[in-house]
């Protein structure tokens, strides 16, 4: 069975949107990731770190989505990363209220001995030097590196985030970003501009507006389901690429024609992901639930037409 190596931060996340408040629950962008994978036949690792703090019961919930956390260190007496935050009523801004790196700040990631020679390589939101040395205790290249990143790292890590953008071999990021990262307002511009610097596939998402796949002079673009509610966008990017990285890992098949799929693969789960707040709906969601929106999505996309 094929692997994918996960690494990302496992966290606590508390949540206000127009549609109520959480305390404390179960976040973080590699347990987003990790779930979503659980969907393809595959083997997963996620490499993070919590404090003992950290519910025994989260631990055995990862495990029985057949995902392996031997990776996932638990520091005695430490605290595990902790964020807040609160959206506005279009859902597509928000306001960070907290942000307790705790234990993460003196993240050292240890693959899984077993892991050093996954398929695919996902890393999550971290620090650039953090992703760097997973890549280094690779024992064999991966057959695709996808790394996802945010603007945070632009401004206080930009030369280490080049290095490590150099590795790899998709890049995902949001529109702001990507305009941030290229200095290009036009999206096409600025995945050209990403290319130059490493990645053969630039991923753009673009929240209830789709997400632009770019390779050289391709370009795909898969839509967001039209939604009656949207709850909690929280790990909804986390999502997606989870989905894109366990199809691709499950499939063995890297060409742009795949990963058009994957993407389609991606956005549909990060469809269901922004239903309930936090992790809630991915731990319920039922495989003939994914399969059943899979359909809506060929219907949504797929026409006939005749050319004059």
């Amino acid at each position: 069975m094929n692997k994918l190596l996960i690494v990302g931060t496992v966290a606590f996340d508390a949540i206000e949107t127009p549609f109520g408040k959480t305390d404390k629950i179960l976040g973080g962008a590699a347990t987003f990731i990790g779930l979503s994978a659980s969907y393809f036949k595959i083997q997963s690792a996620i490499v993070s770190v919590v404090g003992d703090d950290f519910p025994q019961e989260y631990l055995d919930l990862l495990s029985e989505r057949n995902i392996d956390i031997s990776g996932l260190e638990v520091v005695s007496g430490g605290k595990t990363f902790f964020w807040s935050g609160r959206y506005h009523n279009d859902l597509n801004s928000r306001d960070t209220l907290a942000t307790e790196l705790n234990v993460l700040a003196d993240f050292q990631p240890k693959v899984p001995q077993n892991f050093k020679n996954s398929d695919v390589v996902l890393l999550g939101n971290l620090h650039p030097l953090v992703q760097s040395s997973v890549l280094d205790q690779m024992i064999k290249k991966p057959k695709l590196v996808v790394l996802d990143t945010m603007n945070f790292w632009m401004d206080c890590a930009l030369q280490e985030l080049l290095s490590v953008i150099k590795r790899v071999d998709v890049i995902t990021i949001n529109d702001e970003e990507a305009r941030q990262l290229s200095g290009e307002y036009s999206l096409v511009k600025a995945a050209a501009k990403i290319h130059t610097m490493g990645p053969k596939y630039v991923v753009i998402k673009k929240g209830e507006h789709g997400a632009l796949l770019f390779h050289n002079k391709d370009v795909f673009f898969a839509p967001a389901l039209p939604l009656e509610e949207v709850f909690d966008p929280t790990g909804a990017g986390d999502t997606f690429a989870g989905g894109f990285a366990g199809f691709i890992t499950q499939s063995e098949n890297v060409t742009f024609e795949n990963l058009k799929s994957a993407i389609i693969y991606g956005s549909n789960l990060a469809s269901f992901c922004v239903e309930k707040f936090g992790t809630e709906r991915m731990i319920g969601l039922k495989i003939d639930e994914v399969n059943a929106r899979l359909q809506q999505f060929k219907s949504l996309t797929q026409f006939d037409i005749e050319t004059q």
